[in-house]
């Protein structure tokens, strides 16, 4: 059986979309099977991992609203060893077109379930907003990964998310839980970053993961060359991290 994590967090600017394209990637690289799906309308994730998002002839879009399945639409080996269901703008009008449609909290698992024998993970890469796209990814997923930003408002919003995911949990999906909190964007010269990464731990009663996932340039030009950082610049800090990242997920996720 298949592990599918949904990668949240309501604040933007998190590395959400950063963690999604390179944990999925490193995951593959592990020798996983591994699919990605974009659920994200600006398909940031779908252009970081090489595909022209504006391109491809059907998105997640065309699935939710019952055009094509998703075996369909996927983009298969956008990167070794990982298959994506891409994602554009036309991914925002979802929301409104699904208005009054039954169990439209369903639509995405529905799909997923018909193939996620094929993959040993499924990553999911939710929008920056608890709206009805993310909804459907918790109501897929067997766990939720949350990135975190090493910054002052690090915890700001994520007492929501919590909630969302405890009210999925009892309505939706009974198998739901918080897989753990990874910590971004953390910048070793600052003391801010450090106490951070105390006041999470002191505060929030998750899992956290202990590789940490560092302030680094090659990772912020990955995505516009279309490549993860473990492509782009093996040796890069950023690589290490999401490669140590994905050894710890596997372990934890006992794959």
């Amino acid at each position: 059986m298949s592990r599918v994590l949904a990668i949240a967090n309501q604040k933007g600017g998190v590395g959400k979309t950063t963690t999604a394209i390179n944990l999925s990637a490193c995951l593959a690289d592990e020798g996983k099977k591994v699919l990605v799906l974009d659920l994200d309308p600006q398909g940031n994730t779908t252009s970081g991992l090489g595909v022209d998002k504006n391109g491809v002839s059907a998105t997640l879009y065309d699935v939710l609203i019952g055009d094509r399945d998703l075996a369909e639409i996927l983009v298969k080996d956008a990167q070794p060893g990982l298959d994506l269901a891409p994602a554009n703008v036309d991914l925002s009008g979802a929301e409104i077109e699904l208005i009054g449609i039954d169990r439209k909290e369903f639509l995405l698992k529905q799909q997923a379930d018909r193939i996620r024998e094929n993959y040993d993970f499924i990553i999911i890469d939710c929008p920056p907003s608890l709206n009805l796209l993310t909804i459907n990814a918790l109501t897929t997923a067997d766990a939720v990964l949350v990135p975190i930003q090493c910054e002052y408002y690090a915890l700001e919003g994520l007492s929501q998310l919590i909630h969302t995911v405890q009210l999925v949990k009892t309505r939706l999906n009974p198998r739901l839980s918080i897989a753990g909190v990874v910590f971004t964007m953390y910048d070793a010269r600052t003391n801010l970053s450090l106490q951070v990464v105390e006041n999470v731990k002191e505060n929030l009663d998750q899992r956290i993961y202990h590789t940490i996932i560092p302030r680094n340039v090659r990772l912020a030009e990955a995505p516009s060359h279309g490549l993860p950082i473990h492509l782009y610049d093996p040796r890069s800090a950023g690589a290490e991290a999401y490669r140590a990242l994905a050894r710890e997920v596997i372990e934890r996720e006992g794959r």
